[in-house]
């Protein structure tokens, strides 16, 4: 193995380590690791919420747009008579 495919591989292993580490949440602080839990994020569960309630708004344009004059007005008089 001549020292140019030696410096690869150990880049390469490395790399890889990085990469393991990073997935399973491992951090290196000092000369110890630590691992960190990584639990559901609540920013990312209320963005999820406002996509899905965003998603549905659509569909029901979507439904509207799509539909016939005569259905839209159908519609418009039942909201009507609730009031």
């Amino acid at each position: 193995m001549n020292p140019f495919e030696m410096v690869v591989a150990i880049v390469a292993i490395t790399a890889i380590a990085s990469v393991i580490r990073a997935k399973y949440g491992v951090l290196r602080r000092g000369r110890g690791e630590a691992f960190v839990h990584r639990g559901p994020d609540p920013e990312a569960e209320r963005l999820r919420a406002e996509v899905k309630a965003l998603k549905d708004r659509v569909a029901v344009l979507e439904r509207l747009a799509t539909d016939s004059s005569t259905a839209l007005e159908r519609e418009f008089d039942k909201l009507r008579d609730r009031d």
